[in-house]
Order: structure tokens, then C-alpha cells, then sequence
């Protein structure tokens, strides 16, 4: 994540100070990745030592106010136009996990993907609930739309994020049993699914809509 460019891009707005950025990057992103006051004049520190932001006087109140620098202004235009970087992917706890169980002793593998499943369908729903809320307030065009749609856009993410994930954990339990077919050759019978676990869609008939209605919970249609 992005703390320096999400900065730049808030005091592109105008002149803040610290606690004033933490909280509309909050707002912004509905607290799904939150800040400390330390984090953020951390970063600024570091953001005016590479002369992207410089001091900007003080409010009313005394609040020491950072501005944005035409440099800083460069650097957010590129960050906007340049691809986020795949080739080194973060380090996701769930791959590790399952990678790190296989073969393990004493360690039922399938047991961890059913819990992690539950899991994650329980935030497909959470989700879910949450996009719905956004979804009317962006509609009601109330004075906050800008970071009600920025949520949103968030939270359709972490649904898409999920559902690929619940995927992903039915293929590994499905590889799971394959290779653990008997040596006769003979197929062994697939797992039954727990009963709030979505079927595997084919990414090519994955839609939006789809994502709207979770297998589990219903949503109003985007």
C-alpha cells in the first residue's frame, strides 16, 4: 500500500496536517487500512526531504499544514499513470499457510481450508452489507459522495478479492483429493462443500452482477 502517493494525492486538495490526512485517508478507504498519527508524519518527513511537500504555515488553531510541491505534483501524476507492479507480489498469509501445511505432521490440511473458508465467506457477506450501505449513500447524493464512492469502489474490490479467494480454496481442496486418489486408479469421491460455500463460477461468466449477489447474501444490483 501506497501511504506516500495516497498523501500527495489528499494534499493535491489543498494544505492539511497530520491528523487531518489520517483521518480523510480513512474516510477514503471506509478505515480498511488504517493509519497511525506516527505513520503519517513519517511519512511526511520523508515526503519533504525529497522536496515532494513543504511546510505550508499553520491554521487557525496551530496546526504545522504541509502543501504539495510542483515535484510532488509530478511524482502523483506519474503514480497515477504508471501500472501497479505484479513481479513481486506481496507475501500473502493464507498461500503461505497452505504451503507450509502440506506433508505437515499432525496438521489435517483440508480442516484448515474448510475454517478458512467459513472464513472467508463470512466477509463476502460483511462485504456485502457494507457495499449496499455505500451503494445508497452514493445514490442519495449526500455531501460526502466523493468518499462514499471511493469506498465503494474499495469494497467491490475486497468482494472480488474474497470470491476469487473462496475459489481458490475449493481448487486446492479439489487438487487435494486428486492426488490423494487411491493407486487403483480409481477417482476419489469429492469433498461435499459446507453448506454457505459458493460453487467455483468460471472466470469467463464472472459479471458484476454476479459479484452483487453473493451466493449467500443478496444485494440491491449495482
Amino acid at each position: 500500500m501506497s501511504i506516500r502517493h495516497g498523501l500527495l494525492a489528499l494534499l493535491e486538495r489543498g494544505p492539511r496536517y497530520g491528523s487531518q490526512l489520517r483521518t480523510e485517508f480513512e474516510s477514503r478507504t471506509g478505515s480498511t487500512w488504517p493509519l497511525n498519527v506516527g505513520q503519517v508524519y513519517t511519512t511526511l518527513a520523508r515526503l519533504e526531504r525529497d522536496g515532494l511537500v513543504a511546510p505550508g504555515g499553520e491554521d487557525a488553531a496551530g496546526h504545522t499544514l504541509y502543501a504539495i510541491t510542483e515535484t510532488g505534483r509530478t511524482e502523483l501524476r506519474e503514480w497515477y499513470e504508471r501500472p501497479v507492479d505484479r513481479a513481486n507480489p506481496p507475501r500473502d498469509e493464507l498461500s503461505i499457510k497452505l504451503a507450509m501445511a502440506v506433508g505437515a505432521p499432525g496438521v489435517d490440511i483440508r480442516a484448515v481450508i474448510q475454517s478458512q473458508r467459513h472464513a472467508t465467506i463470512k466477509a463476502m457477506q460483511d462485504y456485502t452489507r457494507l457495499k449496499a450501505t455505500a451503494l445508497a449513500a452514493v445514490e442519495r447524493g449526500q455531501s460526502r459522495e466523493r468518499d462514499d464512492l471511493a469506498w465503494l469502489l474499495v469494497l467491490e474490490q475486497l468482494i472480488f478479492q474474497t470470491e476469487a479467494e473462496a475459489r481458490w480454496l475449493d481448487h486446492c481442496e479439489s487438487r487435494l483429493v486428486r492426488l490423494s486418489s487411491p493407486a487403483d486408479g480409481r477417482a476419489a469421491p469429492e469433498p461435499p462443500q459446507a453448506a454457505d460455500t459458493p460453487a467455483p463460477t468460471p472466470a469467463a461468466t464472472t459479471t458484476t452482477a454476479a459479484t452483487d449477489r453473493p451466493r449467500t447474501a443478496r444485494t440491491r444490483r449495482a
